[in-house]
């Protein structure tokens, strides 16, 4: 299974690329996160439900320097495999 988010809030210049990085590469997932120009941060994860769960709920709360308003949060439909391990894109 895949989904992609994208975090709104105070998601940049305080670690929240780097948090998702962790969480996903400790639960297993596949897939990449980057900043956004507009000052959010989108990505994709994929792995098992279960897993992709307990990465939603951690990337609602991010890290102690971040404030997220909205996780937006979706199931992807096919498309391109997604890279193993996690990583961060510029």
């Amino acid at each position: 299974m895949k989904a992609g988010f994208h975090a709104h809030g105070r998601v940049q210049g305080v670690g929240y690329r780097w948090f998702v990085l962790d969480a996903a590469r400790e639960l297993g997932l596949a897939g990449w996160v980057r900043n956004e120009p507009d000052g959010t941060v989108t990505g994709e994860a994929g792995g098992d439900l279960s897993r992709l769960e307990a990465l939603r709920d951690r990337l609602e709360a991010g890290p102690p320097s971040a404030r997220v308003s909205t996780l937006d949060w979706w199931v992807v439909e096919g498309g391109q495999s997604l890279p193993h391990p996690f990583e961060v894109r510029r």
